[in-house]
C-alpha cells in the first residue's frame, strides 16, 4: 500500500509539472509537433491518473521531461519504469536511467542503469561514452580507453569522445596517444582551454620544452588554467637555468586570484629556489618562512630556512657555498695567504674540480721552515667522507707537497679522520675555517687601507 501510494504521489507531481511546462510552450515553427507532444503527454497523465503502473505512460512522461533535460523529473520517471517493468523498449529505460542519475552525481545508480544497459545493447553510443566517463571518474583509466574506443566505432568525431581519451592517456602516462587525441578534440573545440593545459602537460612530460612554454604562455593570463600554467613553464626556464624567467612566471602566477593553496605553495617554494640559485637570499629567506608559517613541515623549507639565515648574515660562508667561481677562487686565495702567520707566500698552482672544490698549491717560506704546501678548499656544508680525503693525499704526491691542509664548511667523516691520524694532512672543519676567513677579511681591509 505505502508502495502504490508513493508511485501515486510521484505521478501527481509529474503531471503536475507536465501540465505547467505544456502551457508555457510556444506556437512557432513546429507548433503541431509540440501540440502532438503536449497532447501525448495529456493522455499519458490520465491513463497513469487510471494506473501509476502504466508502463507506456510512464515512458512518455519520462520521454518528455529527458528532452527537456530536466534530469531530475526524468530520473523519477525512469526510476519508476525500472521498478514496474513491462516497457517493451528496455534499453533506453535503463540507458536514460543511467545518464540522468550521471548528470545528478548518483554514480552507483548510474554505473548499474548504465551496465544493464550495456548488457542488453554493447555497441550503443551513449551507453559507452558515459560509462566512459564513470570509469574516468574512478580513476580507471584503462577501462575507460576501452569503452571509448567502442564510442569511437560509431562517432569518431565527437570532440567529448577525443577529449577524454587524450585525458585517459595522459593519466597513464601514454603521452604519444593522448597528444594525438587532445589535438584532434581541441580542432574540433578549440575554446578547451583544460584539454589545451594537458597538451602541454603532455609537452612538458615529452622534453619538448619550446612547445610546453608556448603553451603555457598562452594560458598564463587564463584565471582557471593560468596558475598551473605559470609554475610549469617557470619549472621548465628553471631546468633551463633561465632564472630571471622563472621567476617571472612564478610571479605572474601568484597575481591570480582565487589560487589553490597547494599551487600557491609550490609557486613560492620554487619563486624562492629559483632566488636562491641566482644568490639573491635576501628575497628567498621572505618566501620561505611564509611557507613554513601556511605549512610547518613543507618540504625541506625548515632546513633550508635554517641554512640560509646563517648564509644571509656571513658573506663568507655565503661567497664560499654559492658564489661564483671566480669569488670561491678569490676567497680561497685569501685563506692561503693568511694562513701562515709571518710567513711569505708564493702560489704556483690552482685548480678547480666541477666547482665541487678548488686545489691550490703554495710555496710557503717561514723563519723555520720551507716547503710545499697543498690545500684543498671543499664546498660543502655537509659531511666530507674519506674518499675526497683519499683523493686529496694522491694529489700530494702527485704536485710533491710536503703538507697538506682541507678545509670545508661542513664537517669530516670519522673515516676521513682516521685516514689522516699518520699522514701530513690537516682537517680544518667549519668553526675554525670560519675563524680563518674572518682574520683573512680584517688582514684584507687592513691592506686595503
Amino acid at each position: 500500500m505505502t508502495f502504490i501510494l508513493t508511485i501515486a504521489l510521484v505521478v501527481i507531481f509529474v503531471v503536475a509539472a507536465g501540465v505547467i511546462l505544456a502551457g508555457r510552450v510556444s506556437r512557432g515553427k513546429d507548433g503541431n509537433s509540440t501540440g502532438n507532444n503536449n497532447a501525448r503527454l495529456k493522455e499519458a497523465t490520465k491513463r497513469l491518473a487510471q494506473n501509476p503502473k502504466d508502463p507506456d505512460a510512464l515512458f512518455t512522461v519520462a520521454d518528455h521531461f529527458y528532452t527537456l533535460g530536466d534530469w531530475g523529473e526524468a530520473y523519477k520517471a525512469y526510476t519508476t519504469l525500472t521498478e514496474v517493468g513491462g516497457s517493451n523498449d528496455e534499453f533506453t529505460v535503463y540507458c536514460r536511467y543511467g545518464i540522468c542519475a550521471l548528470k545528478l552525481g548518483l554514480v552507483d545508480n548510474a554505473y548499474k542503469g548504465l551496465t544493464v544497459a550495456r548488457s542488453l545493447r554493447q555497441n550503443d553510443f551513449d551507453v559507452n561514452f558515459n560509462l566512459g566517463v564513470l570509469e574516468f571518474q574512478k580513476k580507471n583509466y584503462e577501462k575507460t580507453v576501452q569503452l571509448l574506443h567502442s564510442a569511437r566505432v560509431v562517432n569518431p568525431e565527437d570532440a567529448a569522445t577525443l577529449r577524454l581519451l587524450g585525458h585517459a592517456f595522459f593519466k597513464l602516462n601514454r603521452h604519444k596517444e593522448a597528444m594525438s587525441f587532445i589535438r584532434q578534440a581541441i580542432d574540433l573545440a578549440p575554446d578547451d582551454k583544460e584539454s589545451l593545459f594537458v597538451l602541454g602537460e603532455c609537452y612538458f612530460e615529452a622534453n619538448q620544452s619550446e612547445q610546453a612554454l608556448k603553451i603555457f604562455t598562452h594560458l598564463r593570463p587564463d584565471p582557471v588554467m593560468g596558475p598551473n600554467a605559470c609554475l610549469l613553464s617557470g619549472a621548465l626556464y628553471m631546468n633551463a637555468h633561465n632564472y630571471e624567467k622563472a621567476i617571472e612566471n612564478f610571479e605572474i602566477g601568484l597575481k591570480h586570484e582565487n589560487i589553490s593553496p597547494d599551487i600557491a605553495l609550490d609557486l613560492r617554494y620554487k619563486l624562492a629556489s629559483s632566488y636562491i640559485r641566482r644568490n639573491d637570499i635576501g628575497k628567498a629567506l621572505p618566501l620561505l618562512k611564509q611557507i613554513q608559517t601556511t605549512n610547518p613541515g613543507y618540504k625541506d623549507v625548515p632546513a633550508l630556512i635554517s641554512r640560509y639565515q646563517e648564509l644571509s648574515a656571513n658573506k663568507n660562508l655565503q661567497i664560499f657555498l654559492m658564489g661564483s667561481q671566480a669569488d670561491f677562487v678569490a676567497l680561497c686565495r685569501k685563506s692561503v695567504m693568511s694562513y701562515y702567520q709571518r710567513a711569505k707566500v708564493k702560489i704556483t698552482d690552482i685548480t678547480v674540480t666541477k666547482n665541487d672544490w678548488a686545489d691550490i698549491s703554495a710555496e710557503i717560506d717561514t723563519p723555520k721552515w720551507s716547503d710545499l704546501v697543498a690545500f684543498r678548499f671543499v664546498r660543502s656544508q655537509g659531511t666530507v667522507g674519506e674518499l675526497i680525503v683519499r683523493d686529496f693525499h694522491s694529489h700530494l704526491k702527485e704536485v710533491k707537497a710536503g703538507k697538506g691542509i682541507c678545509f670545508t664548511m661542513g664537517v669530516f667523516s670519522d673515516e676521513a679522520k682516521r685516514f689522516t691520524e699518520a699522514r701530513l694532512i690537516d682537517l680544518i672543519e667549519k668553526d675554525r675555517f670560519t675563524a680563518i676567513l674572518n682574520v683573512a677579511a680584517v688582514g684584507a681591509q687592513k691592506n686595503q687601507k
